[in-house]
């Protein structure tokens, strides 16, 4: 006998659970679409061409590859060498997230795009990672971005979307990391290791996981000199209000143009998002890092401080990541809410509301006979009244069907036999007080909606 399973990290949603997966989108939806942003698709899997190179080596390595179909394994048979294998079994890959695809697209249709272009995505993605809590396999990203721009504004907006989601969803301890690149690659200039940036990012980033100690390991063990070390934990150190760390940075960073540019982006972004919005919960977090190739100036990073599950969002600017496809000097920018995670935290602070679970308004007892397709007529004259109504598919015994309407939890049934018929005048139990009253159809709407 075959056991029955599904892959790991991955998930069936149930109806409970769909629902209030889609009331979390429909909220991110709304307010991406009250921004101007426009809805955009692209499909699960890509040239893998298209996605190798961009997430850097660990990226590379997390990318699901999609098998040819055809005579895979003769060509398979013919090939020694592992690279040319690799291409010959394997010419597509599952998208690793939502923003290069969406640049592969801008790119194809540049001609035809207004730019500005401000576009939402709402869509899985995969990664072969080990799944865990918060973590898994195949989940969902809800993407904002906008690409034509080098304007600082559109940070400003996108960090207002994620105070308004995140207000809205009724999350209220969240808290706006926010860093810039380019005082990361200001660093590596003063370490005299630009060319090693990359490995830099991806250990400070870790800062919050493995504390310095683990940080100081790992750049010793990427051949790091004590010198370089000491500096980098000076950087690190460098702590107080917002005010603060602005001067500290802009005396470390005295003679390193590329990171006072950083400096300078990075506090108009949080002093003009301060006048816009004063309570927003922003953070100058200069140890964070996104370990994403492509960002090069602002860098963002969302966490729910209340549950301890990692960040629910994240994003930044990527100044030049068309060029990769051919279309240079198009900076863009965006965000990413992690609808997964998202879940995960509204779930343990019990944050849905409690009438997301009713699917049937009302359910009508079948009787059978005459009544069966007089009770239908009249489920349809509801239904086009927007109301969510079923009728039980067979005429089975009344306690069967009221206890199908109990589990559920339908909170109203109507009764139709001849004698409603002829009156129209109809049964309607209310399932919670068991009062049952006769009413009219137009009467019942007026009930229920009460």
């Amino acid at each position: 006998m075959i056991q029955i399973s599904i892959p790991k990290g991955t998930r069936d949603f149930a109806p409970e659970t769909l629902r209030k997966r889609c009331y979390i989108m429909n909220i991110i939806k709304n307010i991406f679409e009250k921004y101007a942003f426009e809805p955009l698709e692209t499909p699960a899997m890509e040239n893998i061409e298209t996605l190798t190179g961009k997430y850097g080596d660990e990226g590379d390595k997390l990318m699901f590859r999609v098998l040819n179909n055809g005579e895979i394994f003769d060509k398979a048979k013919q090939t020694t060498d592992n690279k040319n294998l690799v291409q010959a079994i394997s010419e597509k890959a599952l998208r690793y997230d939502l923003t290069i695809p969406f640049a592969r697209f801008v790119v194809m249709n540049r001609n035809s795009l207004i730019f500005p272009f401000r576009r939402y995505q709402m869509q899985p993605v995969w990664r072969a990672d080990r799944p865990q809590k918060g973590r898994f396999r195949e989940f969902y990203q809800c993407d904002a971005d906008v690409v034509g721009s080098k304007s600082l504004l559109i940070e400003i907006e996108l960090l207002s979307i994620y105070v308004e989601v995140f207000e809205k969803l009724g999350i209220k301890n969240v808290a706006l990391h926010l860093n810039n690149r380019k005082i990361l690659s200001g660093l590596a200039a003063l370490l005299g290791a630009s060319e090693r940036m990359m490995e830099m990012t991806i250990t400070i980033d870790k800062l919050d996981k493995i504390g310095w100690d683990g940080v100081q390991q790992d750049l010793q063990k990427n051949n790091f000199s004590e010198a370089q070390i000491k500096l980098i934990e000076q950087f690190l150190s460098i702590k107080g209000s917002a005010e603060e760390v602005f001067e500290e940075l802009k005396t470390f960073f005295k003679n390193e143009e590329e990171a006072m540019k950083g400096v300078k982006e990075l506090y108009f972004v949080w002093h003009q998002m301060m006048v816009l919005m004063p309570d927003a919960p922003l953070k100058i977090d200069l140890t964070l890092a996104r370990g994403l190739n492509y960002y090069t100036g602002s860098i963002i990073e969302v966490k729910a401080t209340d549950v301890a599950i990692g960040s629910i969002g994240g994003g930044g600017r990527y100044d030049d990541l068309t060029s990769v496809f051919g279309l240079p000097n198009v900076s863009g920018v965006g965000i990413s809410f992690g609808l997964d995670r998202i879940y995960e935290v509204m779930e343990e602070l019990k944050l849905f509301p409690e009438n997301l679970q009713t699917g049937s308004k009302i359910l009508f007892i079948n009787f059978g006979g005459d009544s069966e397709m007089y009770a239908l007529q009249l489920v349809q004259k509801l239904r086009a009244k927007n109301l969510a109504v079923e009728i039980y598919p067979s005429n089975e015994k009344i306690k069967k069907q009221m206890e199908y309407a109990h589990r559920k939890k339908v909170p109203f049934v109507v009764l139709i036999g001849e004698e409603e018929m002829k009156t129209q005048k109809f049964q309607l139990k209310n399932m919670e007080t068991g009062e049952q009253q006769a009413l009219s159809l137009d009467e019942i709407v007026v009930a229920i909606s009460k």
